[in-house]
């Protein structure tokens, strides 16, 4: 199975050469890391982190997301790039895998690490092979001209989760964990996911404190609970609750909020944002 482009041309340029000066702006701006880090080499089985990153338009929040990639690219690739996101087409199966193929960006194409992908399945109980999920969702596919700028040296396992809820999070946690363990995998898992939509900047920097708080303390059950007794709009809870428990499986017991800021900050529209923030399990 071939993915095409979605996205390319509104959430990020779709001519190569300026996608990659779009992506370097995204390091170098206000918001951004400020530097353009050099890609170091890993070695082993044991990635020291995994990552939260947001998926709008580079112009909003790819400064935001150029903190988690710095610190993915100052660790060096793994093998895999596991990247869970939500799903905002309502297309598809409650835990959607891409486990064949190739993702085509206008950087190149990224391969599926398909033994990767089918063990996951394997040892899920809500996870399947889905590909109608994947083919206008945008919320993966803006992940990957951030690795490519630095390597084209890696494979991928995208996961779309069009169920949220604690029991499907906690299964492919647990899915992804023991397919690692039964392949020997180094691994990465990114959490695809913006914070609270269509707030005033006043009430998204309030209910997104709480979701920050709640990830930093690596408490994905106060996330839930607060989620949905606060109803906040958090599109991507599920891929963060599924990467806080998979990172403490594999002991990675802190979190760091690297970068957080909304898309009034951007824009100047303070009447209604989106929240975006960048954070590292390690």
């Amino acid at each position: 199975m071939i993915r095409k482009p979605a996205v390319a041309g509104a959430f990020y340029p779709d001519d190569p050469e300026l996608l990659r000066e779009s992506i370097k702006n995204c390091f170098l701006n206000d918001f951004g890391v400020g530097t353009i880090p050099e890609l170091n080499k890993f070695e082993g089985t044991d990635y020291p982190i995994n990552v939260m990153v947001p998926h709008a338009g580079f112009q909003y929040s790819g400064s935001i997301a150029s903190h988690s990639y710095c610190k993915i690219v100052q660790n060096g690739f793994p093998e895999v790039f596991i990247i869970l996101s939500p799903n905002h087409t309502g297309y598809g199966s409650e835990v959607s895998v891409f486990n064949e193929g190739e993702w085509i960006t206008p950087l190149g194409n990224v391969k599926v690490d398909e033994d990767f992908a089918n063990a996951i399945i394997s040892h899920s109980d809500v996870a399947s092979s889905d590909f109608h999920a994947h083919l206008y969702e945008h919320s993966i596919e803006v992940q990957l001209p951030f690795l490519q700028y630095f390597s084209n040296d890696f494979s991928i396992v995208p996961i779309t989760m069009g169920s949220q809820s604690f029991s499907a999070s906690s299964d492919l946690a647990n899915a992804i964990h023991d397919a690692a363990c039964e392949l020997n995998k180094s691994y990465c898992v990114i959490a695809s996911t913006d914070l609270s939509h269509f707030n005033t900047q006043e009430k998204a920097n309030t209910v997104d404190g709480y979701v920050l708080e709640d990830i930093e303390n690596m408490n994905e059950f106060k996330l839930y609970e607060e989620v949905i007794q606060y109803n906040i709009t958090m599109c991507g809870y599920g891929p963060v609750i599924t990467t806080i428990a998979i990172s403490k499986m594999t002991n990675k017991h802190k979190c760091e909020i690297l970068k957080y800021k909304t898309s009034g900050d951007v824009s100047g529209d303070l009447t209604s944002v989106v929240g975006y923030a960048s954070g590292i399990f390690k």
